[in-house]
């Protein structure tokens, strides 16, 4: 009899062990994110960090979350090299009770982590790809916050071919997985439309040797580039292909993780003939409540930082983390955060309409052209 006593006592103390390892009732939540803050993408990087912590710290000033607990985002720097950011996972989980890990920049990145992300079933949010291989059903704990990389093309594409009649398409691309996710989308794309690819040119992450993609694309004419690229990357081709009269009514498209804030920088508002591709509206426009809270948040805390899509992006996806944890009821678990984020209402975003569907929240992709020192969004029916 004294031996099944023990056998139940001991089963009722690791389970109340593993109950309360599951339960996050500490003055403090961890978040976790490894990302570019030096290297050829560290702007990205930089405008993920400050628009997130923009939110945080707002959060917590106010005392948003439950029983005035405050969050906190811990970054490791992987300079966009997927090794580093391995590492970095490493040391995060090792030395921090994580409740979650948020922002990570890049396909890449992300693909190369993947193994052990599935293992840690970690809630994973807000991830800066729209990489394909993220929108699978059996990722339960993996929330995207943005549109797919094929939303994206496809709406590129249909806008070009469409409203602008074009049918030569050529593909500029990084050689590693985000290059090949854009490849893939822009062939289903153009398969729709029961055209093919009349170019391509890849080149090497984090560099900018582009001079062999830039032949290779030059000698099949085409009326459009798809851009699958870093910023600087996408830049560096673009100033080479204005020099160049082959190229004069080329129309060059970047899609959002391309920066296109970055990129007007780099081309000093050498715009012309360039189109963007973004997952939120635009980042001016005080008439979207949220956007005026976004810019109001931002000046507060982060007063020198110029606006843009990505910093945007990444303070609304902090928001809508926020929110679901302000929606669980009793102890904070990681379980029932993600059936909060699963299930926020859609007007959370007030003026962006979320939907936790295809394994994403948001699920519009707009169009912008630069002009007049400003994005100026492309509408058509």
């Amino acid at each position: 009899m004294i031996k099944y006593i023990f056998i139940f006592i001991l089963i009722f103390v690791l389970s109340y062990i593993k109950l309360n390892r599951n339960e996050f009732n500490e003055d403090t939540l961890y978040l976790g994110t490894s990302l570019p803050k030096t290297g050829i993408m560290k702007a990205m990087g930089h405008n993920v960090y400050v628009g997130a912590n923009a939110y945080f710290n707002y959060a917590n000033e106010m005392g948003l979350l439950p029983d005035n607990k405050k969050i906190k985002l811990l970054w490791y720097d992987d300079k966009y090299e997927p090794e580093l950011t391995k590492e970095n996972l490493s040391k995060l989980i090792d030395s921090n009770r994580l409740f979650a890990l948020f922002g990570l920049v890049g396909t890449p990145t992300v693909k190369n982590i993947l193994p052990e992300l599935t293992k840690l079933e970690i809630p994973f949010i807000a991830p800066f790809t729209g990489a394909s291989f993220l929108r699978n059903e059996q990722l339960s704990s993996f929330i995207n916050f943005r549109s797919s990389y094929q939303e994206e093309i496809d709406q590129i594409v249909t806008y070009l071919h469409d409203k602008k009649g074009i049918k030569r398409f050529a593909v500029f691309y990084q050689n590693d997985t985000f290059g090949e996710e854009g490849y893939v989308s822009l062939i289903k794309s153009l398969s729709n439309k029961r055209l093919n690819i009349e170019g391509e040119g890849m080149y090497k992450r984090n560099t900018l040797s582009i001079r062999h993609a830039f032949l290779e694309i030059k000698s099949h004419n085409p009326e459009a580039i798809i851009m699958i690229g870093a910023y600087e990357a996408n830049a560096h081709f673009i100033k080479k292909a204005k020099e160049d009269e082959s190229f004069k009514d080329t129309i060059f498209c970047n899609i959002s993780f391309g920066d296109a804030n970055e990129m007007v920088n780099e081309l000093n508002d050498s715009t012309s003939n360039i189109l963007f591709s973004q997952v939120v509206p635009p980042y001016y426009d005080n008439r979207i409540r949220i956007v005026a809270e976004y810019r109001n948040i931002m000046k507060k805390y982060f007063p020198k930082e110029p606006l843009g899509f990505i910093s945007l992006e990444s303070f609304l996806a902090a928001k809508t983390t926020v929110e679901a944890i302000r929606q669980i009821d009793g102890d904070i678990t990681q379980a029932k955060f993600l059936k909060a984020i699963k299930n926020l209402p859609t007007n959370t975003l007030e003026g962006i309409k979320i939907e936790y569907k295809n394994h994403q929240l948001l699920n519009k992709v707009y169009l912008y052209e630069y002009k007049n020192n400003n994005f100026k969004e492309i509408k058509y029916d």
